[in-house]
């Protein structure tokens, strides 16, 4: 069996967990054994100074990075072991991820940006646009549908980029400071989406971020420092058996 078979289908509700993880880049060490678990539907907001590692634990979790010791789970299965196109295929399916620039495809449209994750996954393109127009209506740009993102300000091309992390209805969302480069007025509409995905979508929102509004929006903090939980985490769950 591949490793990709081995992971989980999409789930409606699943548990995002780590196990004593490690990531060090060359001699500087980022995380130190790190644990963590997020529920179904919880905003947790992963908090810390400059250099505490909390990118490079959503990265980790995210599949986009691999730990160097540690485990990750999602849905009851573990997922860091797994090759890299399992992992890709998670990211387009079950998993949504938002950076702080957004990261369009420059020759692509807004609504095209948006049903990338849909055409990647063989929806047909027609019935991929539909979805992605109406993705771009719910964040308040549907009026750049057709806009390349060479056209657009840095606030609207993040909320593009936030219905393209949405467009799956996924699992899990992982926000690197997505209000980072927004002016207060588009920082509030996309943490207000995010917000929306976790309370009525049942996505659980993990969002780094160093600024006090915006952890404000969360169930609760998971604070770094030195690439280490300052504080209680929450009880981490293993997979079956464990």
């Amino acid at each position: 069996m591949s490793r990709a078979s081995q992971l989980p289908a999409p789930a409606t509700a699943a548990t995002i967990s780590a196990r004593g993880i490690v990531k060090s880049y060359g001699a500087t060490p980022a995380l130190r054994e790190v644990s963590f678990r997020a529920e179904p539907g919880e905003i947790v907001a992963i908090t810390g100074p400059s250099g505490s590692g909390k990118s490079t634990l959503l990265l980790c979790l995210a599949g986009i990075l691999q730990p160097e010791a540690g485990e990750v789970w999602f849905a009851g299965r573990r997922i860091d072991d797994a090759g890299e196109e399992a992992r890709s295929r998670m990211r387009r399916t079950v998993f949504g991820v938002l950076f702080q620039f957004g990261q369009l495809v420059a020759e692509l449209t807004a609504a095209e940006n948006v049903a990338l994750p849909l055409l990647l996954s063989g929806a047909r393109r027609r019935e991929a646009l539909a979805v992605a127009r109406t993705g771009l209506d719910r964040v308040g740009v549907a009026d750049l549908a057709d806009v390349h993102p060479s056209q657009m300000s840095g606030g609207q091309a993040q909320r593009v980029a936030m219905a393209r992390a949405l467009v799956t209805r996924p699992d899990v969302l992982f926000a690197d400071e997505p209000t980072g480069a927004l002016d207060s007025l588009a920082g509030e509409q996309v943490l207000t989406e995010l917000t929306r995905a976790a309370r009525q979508g049942g996505t659980t929102v993990l969002l780094v971020t160093h600024e006090a509004r915006v952890a404000a929006y969360a169930d609760r903090e998971l604070s770094l420092r030195d690439g280490v939980v300052d504080g209680p985490a929450h009880e981490v769950e293993y997979g079956p058996g464990r």
